[in-house]
């Protein structure tokens, strides 16, 4: 199998895992569905040049923010962070399944994943 496809198996284990939790802890499904798609704002980075659009949609499509946003949210005993770390890395996973990787400057259908096929 090939790397693509394994990042792919590893997006969609994210998307579930990050679900499943997301369950567990009874967090509001009615936020889940409004927040789901909230990462992709960044694309209005793509407005002003690939380089931008690349670097913006990249910030907000790493596991980093929504880890450290979990983190905090364990130290704090806060649960809507915890709920937003959770559905931010659902947002990541999901698009790592369907082929959506980090953003190379080239153009928004140019990954690391390979190009986004139509």
């Amino acid at each position: 199998m090939s790397s693509t496809v394994w990042l792919r198996i590893e997006g969609l284990a994210v998307l579930l895992t990050s679900t499943l939790i997301y369950t567990h802890n009874g967090h509001s499904w009615l936020l889940f569905i409004i927040l789901l798609f909230a990462p992709d704002i960044s694309i209005v980075g793509y407005l002003h040049n690939n380089r931008t659009g690349a670097i913006l949609y990249n910030l907000f499509h790493t596991y980093s923010l929504p880890l450290l946003l979990g983190i905090a949210a364990f130290i704090l005993g806060a649960p809507l962070l915890s709920a937003l770390a959770l559905i931010w890395s659902a947002h990541i996973g999901l698009d790592r399944s369907l082929g959506y990787g980090l953003k190379l400057p080239g153009g928004f259908k140019e990954t690391h994943l390979g190009p986004i096929l139509p």
